[in-house]
């Protein structure tokens, strides 16, 4: 199964066994392009769920997928989320915010794969 996460579009489509399901998601102008591997981690920071998939690791950052954040009212990321406007799903700091059943989706399938970014 490839994951493959168009910026342009803010979907990411999971694709293989001539299958392909898309989902809108939440990205930001920082996301990162290119490929990596995704890497369950555990975090005890306050609205991931618990865990993320983390993809990207600098000195100062850490980029991954993760259950839409919603500790900020104002942000409306619910609601932005599920916008058909793009421009609306552009939002994140360079992480991938998506729904919680595709997150378990991820996670399910997978939390080792490759995802492609583009």
């Amino acid at each position: 199964m490839d994951i493959v996460v168009d910026i342009l579009l803010a979907t990411v489509c999971f694709t293989g066994q001539g299958v392909e399901q898309c989902h809108p998601v939440l990205v930001g102008n920082d996301t990162p392009k290119g490929e990596f591997q995704l890497v369950q981690r555990y975090t005890e920071d306050p609205g991931y769920g618990g865990d993320v998939l983390k993809f990207k690791e600098t000195k100062d950052e850490i980029y991954a997928i993760h259950r839409v954040l919603t500790l900020n009212p104002k942000q409306r990321r619910r609601e932005r989320l599920a916008s058909p406007n793009v421009a609306e799903r552009r939002i994140t700091l360079g992480c991938i915010n998506v729904d919680e059943k595709v997150y378990d989706a991820l996670v399910d399938c997978c939390s080792n794969s490759k995802l492609i970014i583009r």
